[in-house]
């Protein structure tokens, strides 16, 4: 995963990811796997307006970005998704700071190193 965009204002992963995929991620990382459905159970609780189709999309996006994987499990009512992390939080900000620094280094190298040469442990 490839963070496209940083928003300096924001906090934690919603620092690279759209505010509601930051909230399904946390909420992926807790249970590892889960349907969109059960996803949309939790993401109603605390958004009574979202609709099912939208946590249906922003799981795929996230499939997409490839910190969740699918799989199509039979069920009662036909087939459904089942979605899986593929990266722990640790490794996905890990990831993150990785691809900040090396962008840093490429477009401003002196001053990121003038800046990190400050930094104390």
């Amino acid at each position: 995963m490839q963070p496209h965009e940083f928003k300096l204002t924001e906090e934690g992963i919603k620092a690279v990811l759209p505010p509601l995929e930051a909230e399904i991620m946390e909420h992926m990382w807790k249970v590892k796997v889960a349907t969109a459905g059960q996803v949309y159970e939790y993401m109603k609780a605390r958004h009574p307006d979202i609709r099912r189709s939208t946590i249906s999309i922003l799981m795929n996006r996230l499939c997409e970005r490839g910190l969740l994987t699918r799989s199509v499990e039979k069920g009662r009512g036909g087939m459904r998704y089942v979605y899986s992390i593929t990266t722990t939080r640790k490794e996905f900000e890990e990831k993150v700071v990785q691809s900040i620094l090396d962008a840093l280094m490429t477009n401003f190298k002196e001053a990121t190193y003038a800046y990190l040469s400050k930094i104390k442990k």
